[in-house]
């Protein structure tokens, strides 16, 4: 999940532009604030966009996020996916439009309005903690990467990313995310052809097991997981849908970017089905593609990099952004101790933290999804 913190969005009179986010131009045009139905169309896809490529990050390019809320509890997973759909599609328009109902430039603003202001002061110094927890599991992930698949020791994937993150972060981050363009519908292009070879291989794997029926996890599993997603989706979705002029884009962008996620944890969700054993790895998908797409495997793993990679520079970038304002001291300094910190936490492995952290974030995050479900959007 691609995390930044301090999205800008460059508006002038009678055009929206969203470039910020993943380095290009997505504008539609508005004359005398009457939008045609071509551009509202237009403007909600450019929407959607923007929500999928937040949501989808590391944890989604390497499976292993999709196996721990979903694929390991087999037809129930399944169940689960569609149940996480509906609220994405449903919380997730609903929280852009309460957003721009109050004028929130922030998600700072958005929780001190969902929350009050005392507790959401207390919200918002949680979500810098969870960013640092998602920082140190994107680091355990890239030494996974290297592990799993280079068959290299898992530490030189660690200190090479740290190392190549300190010297982005130095001589700047311009056009770094703009690799979530190419990314992401890579991402979505090969989850669609995998789950088809998967599909025709007759290898999905997804039977209906009475013992799980009443487990806890797979019933929580869907809230926790779209609490957590919607939680570190705020600080990009919050000022995108101020800066919407028109509230019907809105609305339909976040419909459409609902149903597309949904989309693809469904495809994924075959795919790591027909993986034998896939609890097993730290990186299913790349065990899929050796499976089903194997002359692919290797680019593919490039891409998984590329995410998990783009989301550590995100995360930093926002965690820096935010404790300079409240530390006061150099940019350089923030950026070590982040990484100094995040490298003592991502010792203890990707799947382990995935296993432990992303549930654990998931239940702190339901306050948000539980207050913006009561919550009346007008």
């Amino acid at each position: 999940m691609l995390i930044a913190t301090n999205c800008i969005f460059r508006v002038s009179i009678g055009k929206l532009t969203i470039a910020r986010l993943f380095g290009t131009s997505c504008s539609y045009s508005i004359e005398e604030g009457v939008v045609s139905v071509k551009g509202k169309w237009i403007g909600a896809a450019q929407v959607a966009v923007v929500y999928v490529g937040t949501v989808v990050g590391a944890g989604f390019a390497t499976g292993k996020e999709i196996v721990e809320f979903f694929t390991q509890y087999g037809i129930y997973g399944l169940l689960g996916i569609l149940l996480s759909g509906y609220l994405f599609i449903w919380i997730g328009t609903k929280m852009m439009m309460i957003s721009r109902q109050i004028g929130a430039a922030s998600y700072k603003e958005f929780n001190d309005y969902l929350f009050g202001k005392k507790i959401g002061s207390v919200v918002n110094v949680l979500m810098l903690v969870v960013l640092l927890g998602v920082t140190s599991v994107m680091l355990s992930g890239a030494g996974a990467v290297f592990q799993e698949q280079l068959r290299w020791h898992h530490e030189i994937g660690i200190l090479f990313t740290i190392g190549l993150t300190i010297f982005v972060m130095m001589f700047g981050v311009k056009g770094l995310f703009s690799v979530n363009i190419v990314v992401v519908p890579i991402m979505v292009t090969f989850s669609i052809i995998l789950a088809g070879k998967a599909i025709a291989a007759g290898g999905l794997n997804i039977q209906l097991d009475v013992d799980k029926m009443f487990e806890f996890k797979w019933i929580v599993s869907p809230f926790t997981y779209t609490a957590f997603n919607l939680a570190m989706a705020q600080a990009v979705l919050v000022p995108l849908a101020n800066e919407v002029n028109d509230e019907k884009v809105v609305k339909w962008g976040g419909i459409l970017g609902g149903a597309i996620l949904t989309a693809i944890l469904i495809a994924n969700h075959f795919t790591l089905s027909a993986v034998p054993n896939v609890v097993q790895y730290e990186i299913p998908m790349a065990e899929a593609m050796k499976l089903f797409l194997y002359s692919f495997h290797w680019f593919y793993i490039l891409v998984i990099y590329g995410e998990i990679f783009t989301s550590v520079i995100g995360d930093i970038f926002g965690l820096q952004r935010q404790l300079h304002i409240m530390l006061r001291v150099k940019n350089t300094t923030i950026t070590v101790g982040i990484l100094a910190i995040a490298y003592g936490i991502s010792q203890f492995g990707y799947g382990s933290l995935i296993s432990f952290l992303y549930p654990l974030f998931g239940y702190v995050s339901l306050a948000l999804l539980f207050l913006l479900i009561v919550k009346k959007a007008e």
